[in-house]
């Protein structure tokens, strides 16, 4: 164990999201009157969420302390990480450090949102040290799925706090850009107060495959159809992959066409950035795709986790306005399904299937490699950082509970590894380390590009879906305690407007429970309102055994 230099001021960490999780990865360090925000990231809709299009962290606390905040550093540049910064920019400025890459992906959304001069980027390279406010922050790279990543050293009044970022121990990487291990065990000998690591595969044994792994499988697929179409849907992000796809494509002379916005700016970034080398070729416009033979041609495609509307699932329904899926396609879905979105990339690949094309997964071939780290690798970071106390973070619940095992069975003190969930607030003192205190962190609902969705409107949105509404009118006299009409009742979703036994029944339910409120002196609309909805709701699950929404309208004349 190294050396553990502490001072008085205590240190705290919180959690926005990312723990108990796969996505929405966001945490704070503060320090006294100074807070350092680490990553800070957005999760895409399940099938439970209709209508949203994205979920993001809770800011609430970064808002009400904005003056506090001194800066924001981003690990690397996957949304789920920098997706988020566009929202929280619109209530405070922001210094924003991360790398090249990192920084021209996290300022994607923030451009669209006209947002960037409330955004001052700075661009670090491997092993720089910067002072942010209080905190000494050292970036040291890392491999994962995405270029240019990085685990982070920052120093506190309390000690280092080693944030691993996504990572993986990929000994031969596509760039040769390793992880430093020689940096990060100098770090654990000098002393690692608090170790914050990746948790995503802490249920897997052994080593994750290296990046360059899945070259000789792509090889194989456009080996073996040689005279169809071959279609690839992975991360814009994943530039590494999206350059090893594009070179095993023109060596078997294929053109090469983007597919999706995010694919087409990224492809460019990566040519501009030097990290993707056309050697002397060109990216195809997808226009001109119908110029070539099916022999010809290799697309590469949005959508790999079944985002709706994504080029991938336009093209499964038929709706895709560049490409027809047939009998003569191929398509290699060269991307792991994150958790949640199974039955949305099962629904593509189905429909892929029913209009004839053949696709290739990871369920059948090697077309893909994880980008974070398995118990083997996760077992050697613990033993290279050496930590006094752990919280695994980057994870759905199982895999921290797993990756909390494994770092008591690598010695660190069991009182010392704690488990915790968004919201939670960790102190580190010259005490020890302890549970503190809770922050709001739930899901905030984004809809469109502006604003964001209550819970209330977001389950109400759910029952819609799946039970359907009734709407009931009606108008009375409270000072005369009269209906001055027969009820109006309109439905969508539930039975058929001109069921008029069902709608005669719950006309008769509607007029006996006003006049019951009525008779005992109610003169408050909001009373009435509750009354017809619970008559009509107990009467619609007596009739139907459903349970739509109920929305009185209550006219006072």
């Amino acid at each position: 164990m190294g050396t553990l230099t502490v001072g008085e001021v205590p240190v705290r960490v919180g959690f926005l999201g990312g723990l108990g999780e796969i996505g929405r990865n966001c945490a704070f360090i503060r320090q006294g009157d100074s807070i350092l925000i680490v990553d800070c990231g957005l999760m895409f809709p399940n099938e439970e969420m209709p209508g949203v299009d994205l979920v993001l962290p809770d800011f609430s606390y970064l808002y009400e302390n904005k003056d506090k905040v001194v800066g924001c550093v981003l690990t690397h540049g996957h949304e789920d990480h920098t997706g988020g910064l566009s929202y929280l920019l619109r209530e405070l400025d922001l210094d924003v450090y991360g790398s090249q890459l990192t920084i021209s992906f996290a300022t994607n959304r923030v451009e669209e949102a006209g947002l960037m001069n409330r955004c001052r980027t700075h661009v670090v390279s491997d092993g720089d040290v910067l002072e942010i406010g209080p905190f000494l922050v050292e970036f040291i790279p890392v491999t994962h799925s995405v270029p240019s990543s990085f685990a982070l050293a920052i120093t506190t009044s309390q000690g280092v706090i080693f944030h691993t970022g996504d990572f993986k121990l990929d000994l031969t990487p596509f760039d040769s850009r390793r992880t430093d291990i020689s940096r990060i065990g100098a770090i654990g000998e000098s002393g690692v107060r608090l170790l914050l690591s990746d948790s995503t595969n802490a249920e897997e044994s052994g080593y994750s495959d290296s990046e360059t792994s899945v070259r000789p499988a792509l090889e194989t697929v456009f080996e073996s159809n040689k005279g169809k179409r071959v279609v690839v849907a992975c991360f814009a992000s994943h530039i590494h992959r999206v350059s090893q796809v594009i070179e095993v494509a023109m060596s078997q002379g294929r053109k090469v066409f983007t597919l999706g916005r995010s694919m087409a700016k990224n492809v460019s970034l990566g040519v501009k950035q030097g990290m993707i080398d056309l050697k002397g070729s060109e990216i195809l416009d997808i226009d001109k795709v119908s110029d070539y033979e099916d022999s010809e041609i290799c697309v590469l495609s949005t959508g790999s986790q079944g985002e709706p509307f994504s080029a991938l699932s336009l093209m499964a329904s038929g709706d895709s306005k560049w490409m027809k899926v047939g009998d003569n396609d191929v398509v290699i879905i060269s991307a792991d399904v994150i958790p949640g979105n199974e039955s949305a990339v099962g629904k593509v690949i189905d429909h892929l299937y029913r209009r004839g094309a053949t696709v290739i997964h990871p369920g059948v071939a090697h077309v893909h490699a994880s980008g974070h780290a398995k118990r083997s690798e996760l077992l050697t970071m613990l033993t290279l950082t050496k930590p006094d106390s752990f919280v695994p973070v980057h994870g759905e619940f199982r895999h921290l509970v797993n990756h909390a095992k494994l770092a008591i069975a690598s010695g660190v003190d069991p009182d010392k590894v704690l488990l915790a969930e968004d919201g939670d607030v960790i102190l580190l003192d010259d005490y020890g380390v302890h549970y503190d205190s809770e922050v709001p962190a739930g899901y905030l609902y984004v809809d469109g590009v502006v604003g964001g969705v209550a819970h209330g409107v977001l389950r109400d949105r759910r029952v819609l879906s799946e039970e359907g509404i009734v709407v009931v009118s009606v108008a009375v006299d409270l000072g005369a305690k009269q209906i001055l009409a027969e009820p109006e009742i309109a439905t969508r979703g539930w039975v058929e407007q001109g069921d008029g036994e069902v709608i005669t029944q719950l006309s008769k339910e509607v007029v006996e429970a006003l006049n019951r409120a009525l008779s005992t002196g109610s003169k408050d609309v909001d009373t009435l309102k509750k009354a017809i909805r619970t008559a009509v709701g107990k009467k619609i699950s007596t009739l139907t055994k459903r349970k739509p929404m109920v929305i009185p309208v209550v006219t006072e004349i």
